[in-house]
């Protein structure tokens, strides 16, 4: 019998992960965009040096920007590196930023960065949640599902054990 499982590819991988978001955040929608980077900029992503947790995206003037992400200065670079929080524009289709513009001006929502991640074809890109925020409440009321979650899996693998 042949695997017929794709291979995974090399290029494809995650770079940066914002766990806190779904904490903090009840995500409604997600969108994948593209980045502007420099070329030092990719080299450092390619090592695993960013973090964007602190980050969020804004429309300013129709245009996407993220917005105090960083990305680690790539050594070999020298002086011709790269700013790691400079403001970085994002790629995406007019209705897309319509869209994102009219969620952030007339709902009240964020813009919040997820995962920062090569795709197949080697390509940086930034997948982003159009999110709500939560309220203490509402953070405990996920933490109480998810712990019943937990408890009754325990249960039933117990039970059936």
């Amino acid at each position: 019998m042949v695997s017929r499982r794709k291979k995974k590819d090399p290029n494809s991988r995650l770079i940066a992960e914002n766990r806190k978001a779904r904490h903090n955040y009840a995500i409604e929608d997600d969108l994948e965009v593209g980045l502007v980077l420099e070329g030092s900029e990719v080299k450092s992503l390619r090592q695993g040096g960013a973090n964007i947790a602190e980050s969020y995206a804004a429309v300013e003037n129709g245009e996407l920007w993220l917005i105090n992400a960083y990305i680690a200065p790539y050594e070999q670079a020298g002086r011709w590196g790269h700013e790691p929080r400079r403001k970085r524009k994002l790629l995406a289709h007019r209705k897309e930023i319509d869209r994102l513009w009219n969620a952030t001006r007339r709902k009240g929502m964020t813009i919040v960065p997820l995962k920062l991640y090569f795709n197949d074809k080697g390509r940086a890109k930034l997948k982003l949640g159009i999110a709500r925020g939560k309220k203490l409440a509402d953070k405990r009321e996920t933490e109480r599902r998810r712990d019943w979650q937990r408890q009754k899996a325990r249960l039933l693998r117990h039970h059936t054990g």
